[in-house]
C-alpha cells in the first residue's frame, strides 16, 4: 500500500499540470470561424452582396471570428492581377454573412486602409446574431476612387481554392496557410 501511495504522489503533479493545460486549451476554444481568404471573381454574389467587376487575388490571408464577436482579419497582397496592385480601392471593411451564399449580412466592420500592395488588418468587435449557420466573411471595397459605393462589392471571401492550396510539388503554398 505504501508503494502505491508513493506512485500516486509522484504522478499527481503531472496529472494536475495536464489537467490545467487541457482546461486552458478548452477555454481558448470558444467557437467561431477560422479561415483563409480567396479573391473574388466577377458575377459572384454572397449574402446579397455582389462581387467586384474584376477578378481579385490574395497572396496570404486569414480571418478569425470568435463567439464573443472579436473579428481579426489580416490580408497581404489583395490585388487586381491585371494591374498588380489594389487599383482604385483604398479602404476595405469586413462583413459577416450568415446562411452561406444565400444568406444575409449580419454585421459589418468599419473601414480600414488598404495599401497599394493590398495589405490590410481589421481588428474589431462586431455584434453577432444569436446563431449563425454557414458563416462567411466578406472583404468589401469600402472606398473606391475616393468615394464610398452605395453597396460596396466584395473583393475577397473566406474559403480556399484548390488551385492555390498546393504547389506543383504537392506542398502547401503560402496562399492558404493560417
Amino acid at each position: 500500500m505504501l508503494q502505491l501511495t508513493r506512485i500516486f504522489l509522484r504522478m499527481l503533479p503531472a496529472v494536475l499540470v495536464a489537467g490545467f493545460l487541457a482546461a486552458g486549451a478548452m477555454a481558448d476554444n470558444d467557437g467561431g470561424v477560422l479561415s483563409t481568404l480567396i479573391g473574388s471573381s466577377p458575377g459572384q454574389s454572397v449574402g446579397g452582396v455582389p462581387s467586384g467587376g474584376a477578378p481579385w487575388a490574395v497572396s496570404r490571408a486569414h480571418v478569425t471570428l470568435n463567439a464573443g464577436g472579436h473579428l481579426n482579419l489580416e490580408v497581404h497582397g489583395l490585388i487586381l492581377p491585371s494591374t498588380g496592385n489594389a487599383g482604385p480601392v483604398s479602404e476595405v471593411s469586413a462583413s459577416l454573412v450568415c446562411g452561406g451564399s444565400g444568406g444575409t449580412v449580419a454585421a459589418t466592420t468599419g473601414a480600414v486602409a488598404l495599401s497599394t500592395s493590398g495589405d490590410a488588418h481589421i481588428h474589431e468587435k462586431i455584434t453577432l446574431p444569436a446563431s449563425c449557420i454557414a458563416p462567411v466573411i466578406l472583404v468589401r471595397a469600402a472606398v473606391v476612387n475616393g468615394t464610398t459605393p452605395a453597396q460596396p462589392p466584395f473583393i475577397a471571401v473566406s474559403g480556399f481554392s484548390s488551385s492555390t492550396g498546393t504547389s506543383s510539388d504537392g506542398s502547401d503554398s503560402d496562399a492558404n496557410r493560417f
